[in-house]
């Protein structure tokens, strides 16, 4: 099944397998349902009229947008060379405990082809791909949709306290196309590709699959729901296995391009 989020006249609507959803569909409450109802509640629901209007991100208001950290070798390897406090990505990436931090309201969420944003105050700004994973508020794997956590490397680098300011700002958090609903055995090994264009030539290729995440999908999840609850469900992000090299910034025009497993999400850099 694959949902998707449209821009209408009078607000937004939701659509299955591109056919409308009816006025009733609650996605909050579609959010909370166990994962064996979530077929049953889409049918009831479903309109014989195909779905028109631009992407938004498959999100809305109520829910929050969580990401993760080194979680692949390549990143660690990153973030150990883009800051002098050695060490420190190392024993995340080692540890039991994973790095969890927050990344979007859902209202902050931009979805396919709305434009991306680098910050005015950051020199060094890269996207990261991220394998998305829908989770219900009973800590479910519903699904998942494609991630581009953009960051600006020189502002964390700096300081890794400075994580925040890096990773949260308008325009950082891209989601899309839509929500792929599958089993959770599925997101194992997924292939991961990006590609940046720039002035219609691509710049940047780079290539990865899930199967290289460090950690268990639901040992994530677990993590992030050991002392918080999630009424609406949330989103989370699986961290990044693809970092372009250092002398590589985002430029306004730039087109980023990223599909995971033939589900695409583009969008254009502003500033």
């Amino acid at each position: 099944m694959y949902l998707t989020r449209h821009i209408t006249k009078t607000g937004f609507t939701w659509a299955a397998n591109g056919q409308l959803l009816s006025a009733d569909f609650s996605f909050t409450e579609f959010m909370s349902l166990p994962k064996s109802q979530i077929n049953e509640y889409i049918e009831n629901r479903s309109i014989a009229e195909p779905a028109v209007g631009a992407l938004l991100a498959p999100i809305e208001d109520e829910q929050e947008v969580w990401a993760s950290g080194v979680t692949y070798y390549r990143s660690r390897d990153a973030r150990e060379a883009e800051t002098d406090i050695k060490n420190i990505y190392a024993k995340v990436y080692q540890a039991d405990r994973p790095e969890l931090f927050f990344k979007a309201i859902g209202w902050r969420a931009v979805g396919h082809h709305f434009p991306i944003r680098v910050r005015r105050d950051s020199a060094w700004n890269v996207p990261e791909p991220e394998l998305t994973l829908v989770v219900n508020s009973q800590s479910q794997i519903l699904g998942y949709c494609v991630g581009n956590d953009v960051s600006s490397r020189d502002i964390e680098g700096e300081n890794p306290l400075y994580l925040p300011q890096a990773k949260v700002y308008d325009g950082s958090c891209a989601l899309g196309p839509g929500i792929r609903i599958v089993d959770e055995r599925s997101l194992e090994d997924l292939p991961i590709r990006i590609e940046i264009f720039r002035n219609g030539k691509v710049i940047f290729t780079g290539q990865t699959r899930s199967s290289q995440i460090s950690r268990p999908l639901g040992s994530l999840v677990s993590y992030l729901m050991r002392e918080m609850t999630f009424p609406h469900g949330f989103f989370l992000m699986t961290g990044t296995g693809i970092v372009p090299p250092d002398g590589f910034t985002l430029q306004t025009g730039d087109q980023v391009s990223i599909d995971i497993d033939s589900f695409v999400l583009e969008n254009i850099v502003e500033v």
